[in-house]
């Protein structure tokens, strides 16, 4: 399986449209940040819209077909660009989601506005892989680029289902936005200027191997010699590229994964904490046991119940 599926399988993601919206100028958008374990998207259908930057440098400008995620979950605000004092804007219920809309003239803003859902801990680990600000392009002059054209004719659906309130509505497009968070990341990785972590480990095609291996196979002892010769390098070149690319060693993004997958064994079944271990590649319960702890901040056991706990009915007062 391919590294992108394998972080699905243990880390779901589930999307939701929360509005669309569609404001003439002026116009002026300020949200977040939001709940801990999202990250918002906007798709820019059509219009344009300014991004500020947090840090104070140059406003980015997003265009039609352009889709932003903000994996760190911040204080955002974008704005038409005019400097003009926003028109208000007006929400609007409809059967499956919520229009907002303002007066304004002039060029349209035509947005969907969303967020995906990760649990935790994933959404820790997922957000610590990916760049804090993250934009593709999917519009109708996407080219050749089949990735892009794909994500351009999912967001024609959700453009769709977002125009008629039709029967299962609510769930096609939480649906498509699930599917829209897997095919930016994988746009996103295919470019040559992917952003540092995941997306541009998984654009190295030399290092494909080694990623492969790590999230197929997690339980195997790796050994940095080993990963080297999958990938026919040195151990010093794979380390450096680990590094370079990634951000952190090959050693870490296994841990990682281990730890993924022993959240949710601990979670779904009532096999020992030694088999769980065991299971994700600890020869020991005591050494699953340390690597838990450090990478949870609890114990095996404290995180079962923990989880147990959040997974009760509401009116279960039992145990």
């Amino acid at each position: 399986m391919d590294w992108l599926s394998r972080l699905f399988e243990m880390m779901p993601v589930r999307g939701r449209l929360d509005l669309r919206c569609s404001y003439g100028t002026p116009w002026r958008i300020d949200q977040g940040p939001g709940v801990s374990n999202e990250i918002p998207y906007h798709a820019v259908l059509a219009g344009s819209a300014m991004l500020d930057d947090p840090a104070g440098g140059r406003p980015l400008q997003l265009k039609a077909g352009d889709i932003l995620l903000l994996p760190a979950n911040p204080r955002h605000v974008m704005h038409d660009g005019s400097g003009a004092a926003p028109l208000p804007a007006q929400n609007r219920a409809v059967l499956n989601f919520t229009i907002s809309e303002n007066p304004g003239a002039g060029e349209r803003l035509d947005l969907l506005c969303g967020h995906f859902a990760i649990a935790p801990p994933h959404d820790r680990l997922l957000r610590s892989y990916l760049p804090p600000r993250l934009v593709v392009h999917a519009g109708d002059d996407a080219g050749d680029d089949d990735t892009a054209r794909q994500l351009a004719g999912l967001v024609a659906l959700m453009r769709g289902e977002s125009t008629g309130d039709r029967l299962g509505g609510r769930a096609m497009l939480n649906a498509l936005s699930s599917a829209m968070f897997a095919l930016v990341l994988r746009l996103a990785s295919l470019t040559g200027d992917a952003p540092r972590g995941l997306l541009a480990l998984a654009g190295h095609p030399r290092l494909a191997p080694a990623m492969a291996a790590l999230f197929n196979e997690p339980a195997r002892a790796w050994s940095l010699p080993e990963l080297a010769r999958l990938c026919g390098m040195s151990r010093a070149t794979l380390a450096r590229q680990f590094q370079e690319k990634l951000g952190r060693s090959a050693a870490d993004l296994l841990t990682d994964i281990r730890m993924a997958r022993a959240a949710n064994e601990l979670r779904a079944s009532s096999h020992s904490t030694g088999a769980v271990g065991e299971a994700v590649g600890y020869q020991s319960e005591a050494a699953f046991q340390r690597a838990f702890k450090s990478h949870m901040g609890m114990t095996p056991a404290q995180w079962r119940k923990a989880e147990a706990a959040t997974a009760r009915p509401s009116g279960d007062v039992s145990g």
